[in-house]
């Protein structure tokens, strides 16, 4: 640790707890293990073409057996706080039904190694996974969907609600509309923004009926939802591009936030959005519309606008990462600071950063992992956090994602976002030089 790191280290406080993220599909594995059914990302990533290195999530980081070995890994990092997400299909093959005992026992044991290391569980009841039994009776795009994952979130909370500090209900709902419904990057793989328009609300009901649910169970943890966000900026003071800024942090930010916590739409969407199959019924919005323990805040870059064609690009002054993203902190200290002032009026509670992480080509030199680049990004971005704790924002905790090296999604193995190399062939768990800093700052942070 240097003098800044110290100084900046003292902003935060000993309240604040520090932690790392993973989700079921990228790193458990164990596909058809223990009665798990298959979800849409079974089938997505077995569907040829639809992944970079065609790869699939049948073994990933094999967590699923190894759990043990990586929670230990967890605690070397002197951690407070591990955010996962439960595989739905495998505590639940079908997505409704009879409930996978043994896949819920796997839960269980994963909860009891965390409590003997005094790690506190946040989890996540859906990370994209949706079982594919639902899926086959038109997954986000029936309603019924919403109610299946209420019944779900429900079982969660009565079995593992005293024993979590949190459970948020989705993790990016944006990006389960948009990237699997409106251009088909994602599962289930749907090219229909349209569609991808009615599946945002649906999810947004689950939400809603799911925070009911678990309401009604009376349980300890703090209960919210995880959205990812980022700032919109002109990339020109024309009133094209000034429009054009507005228009896409309404699409993205506010499309979300404002149901949760205003109960509407917000106005600039709906009137520039097809709304022709658009099916909203009269109690949905007071549904989704309720108070939240916490909103989890994922945040890896800006939005970048222009209308000028070819698009003006940002300069990038830090850089690019491998997933060719943008390196802006200010960003994450400006969407802080821009949702507390839009809604702090509407009863926003206190904040986690629950995302925030880079993938960097990352290679093993004589053992050793050396990302002094992640770190960098990382103190950049701490750094905004605390400008925005400063300007009172009340954020009361931040997850590195992730923990370690994992199935990007449709990128496959490709892209490395973890503190710990993961060796795939082998599944050696290598800490890197990011996963040291991280251990000696927590450390400083008491």
């Amino acid at each position: 640790m240097n003098a800044t790191d110290l100084a900046l280290a003292k902003q935060f406080g000993e309240s604040f707890f520090w932690g790392v993220a993973t989700s079921a599909y990228q790193i458990e594995g164990g596909a058809a293990d223990g009665g798990r059914g298959p979800s849409i990302w079974d089938t997505f990533t077995h569907t040829p073409g639809k992944i970079l290195d065609s790869s699939t999530g049948d073994v990933a980081c094999d967590h699923y057996h190894r759990y043990v070995e990586d929670v230990s890994h967890i605690a070397d990092l002197q951690v407070s706080a591990y955010r996962f997400s439960i595989s739905w299909s495998r505590v639940q093959p079908l997505g409704y039904g009879a409930w996978n005992e043994e896949g819920f026992d796997f839960y269980s044991r994963l909860l009891d190694e965390l409590a003997k290391k005094n790690i506190l569980a946040h989890i996540t009841l859906y990370h994209w996974d949706l079982p594919q039994g639902l899926q086959e009776q038109g997954g986000w795009l029936n309603r019924d969907t919403a109610h299946h994952f209420a019944a779900y979130a429900k079982e969660v909370a009565r079995r593992f609600g005293d024993r979590a500090a949190s459970i948020a209900t989705h993790n990016e709902p944006w990006c389960t509309a948009n990237l699997g419904y409106g251009n088909g990057q994602f599962a289930p793989g749907v090219v229909d923004t349209v569609a991808a328009l009615q599946v945002s609300h649906h999810l947004l009901l689950s939400h809603g009926l799911a925070m009911s649910a678990m309401r009604d169970q009376h349980v300890s943890a703090k209960l919210g939802i995880v959205l990812n966000q980022w700032t919109a900026e002109p990339a020109t003071n024309s009133a094209a591009d000034i429009a054009e800024a507005q228009w896409e942090y309404a699409r993205s930010v506010q499309w979300f936030m404002d149901p949760i916590f205003k109960g509407s739409y917000p106005q600039i969407a709906l009137d520039r959005m097809d709304m022709s199959r658009f099916q909203v019924e009269a109690d949905d919005m007071a549904i989704i519309h309720q108070p939240l323990d916490f909103l989890g805040v994922n945040y890896y870059f800006r939005a970048y606008v222009s209308t000028e064609n070819p698009p003006r690009k940002p300069e990038a002054k830090l850089g690019l990462t491998d997933m060719g993203w943008e390196i802006y902190p200010q960003g994450l200290r400006d969407l802080l600071i821009g949702i507390h002032k839009e809604y702090a009026a509407h009863g926003l509670p206190e904040i986690y950063i629950t995302e925030n992480g880079v993938a960097f080509a990352d290679k093993v030199e004589d053992s050793r992992v050396h990302d002094q680049n992640r770190i960098n990004f990382v103190r950049a971005h701490l750094n905004a956090v605390a400008e925005a704790k400063t300007a009172g924002v009340n954020i009361q905790g931040y997850f590195y994602w992730s923990l370690m090296d994992n199935f990007e999604w449709n990128s496959g193995y490709l892209r490395r976002f973890g503190l710990y190399y993961v060796d795939y062939l082998t599944q050696q768990r290598i800490p890197k030089d990011s996963a040291l800093w991280y251990r000696d700052w927590i450390r400083v942070c008491g």
